[in-house]
């Protein structure tokens, strides 16, 4: 099968698309025919080993699991003995955690992985690109205590992360402000921001508001400013936190950081919401597997909206 093999840490042209041997589902495994997957911030934080210590975990020269790729859509092609959950020919979606392996056209998991039936509706570009931004928005939201009637900001609403938090605080009750270049305004609007904060002309701390959440999904808030802006009993959360701000996160009982948790249950929570016209994955744009590199180039612009999208087959 063909598949992206991460060779080294450091710009996109070190991943090589490569002939490799196709996995095969054992007992309690699925063999998933990807039809598409995704190159998130994540992706290529890891291909450039963004903070270093990453090396001490997943590989010092190159990762050791060569194939990256953390989220996918496709079709069950094969089922390990014991699989009764899902069937030949049905289409899943979801992510593949610490295994890796999604960028290649064929992918082996434990059935009761973070799987889900694809939601009806979309194509597989549109539910490979709900998991990543979707799952770690709900994840630090909910860390964060996110309720009805809250002021929630957004800082970085307009990617992966931002257009689905913005989503789901909505989705939750909270009146939302996001912070995002001015180009982005209408997007923020559409997608259920009550107010946009365009930062290249405003910053979000002078403004004397106070928030009950606030979550920086890009890394890039004042962390000084951010905690300054929040309720008595507010919480900032971190998605996207480097390793010093972490460890800020660690010291400060009022701030969230840390590896992001996903279960199956949050991809059927995004199933009911995006059956019921309540959530939709933004996709900037879209690749073939073979211009991977590419797509992680677009990527470390900086600059995407919403999701970079990878068509396998």
């Amino acid at each position: 099968m063909k598949a992206i093999i991460h060779t080294g840490y450091g710009a996109p042209d070190l991943l090589k698309l490569r002939e490799i041997a196709t996995p095969s589902p054992k007992a309690g495994e699925i063999q998933i025919k990807v039809h598409a997957t995704a190159v998130s911030s994540g992706d290529a934080r890891m291909r450039r080993a963004d903070p270093w210590i990453m090396k001490l975990i997943f590989g010092w020269k190159h990762l050791r699991s060569q194939v990256q790729g953390f989220v996918f859509s496709g079709v069950v092609s094969a089922v390990g003995e014991g699989v009764t959950k899902f069937a030949v020919g049905d289409e899943i979606y979801g992510t593949t955690g610490m295994r890796f392996g999604a960028h290649a056209e064929y992918l082996v998991l434990p059935a009761d992985g973070v799987i889900a039936p694809k939601p009806t509706g979309i194509s597989h570009e549109e539910a490979a690109a709900v998991p990543f931004g979707g799952n770690t928005a709900l994840y630090f939201l909910r860390q964060a205590g996110i309720a009805s009637g809250q002021r929630v900001l957004i800082y970085g609403g307009s990617g992966a992360i931002g257009t689905a938090a913005v989503q789901i605080a909505k989705y939750f009750g909270a009146h939302v402000t996001t912070v995002s270049s001015g180009r982005n305004a209408n997007l923020m609007r559409s997608l259920g921001a009550d107010e946009v904060i365009d930062y290249t002309v405003e910053d979000f701390a002078n403004r004397g508001v106070r928030y009950d959440v606030i979550l920086d999904t890009v890394g890039k808030a004042d962390f000084g400013k951010a905690i300054a802006s929040l309720t008595p009993n507010g919480r900032f959360a971190l998605a996207a936190a480097g390793l010093g701000g972490t460890i800020k996160a660690v010291l400060n009982k009022r701030a969230i950081a840390g590896v992001m948790k996903e279960t199956a249950d949050d991809l059927a929570f995004f199933n009911d919401l995006i059956e019921a016209g309540k959530f939709k994955a933004v996709i900037d744009r879209s690749y073939p597997l073979e211009d991977i590199a590419e797509a992680h180039a677009h990527v470390d612009t900086g600059h995407k909206v919403g999701n970079v999208v990878i068509r396998v087959t």
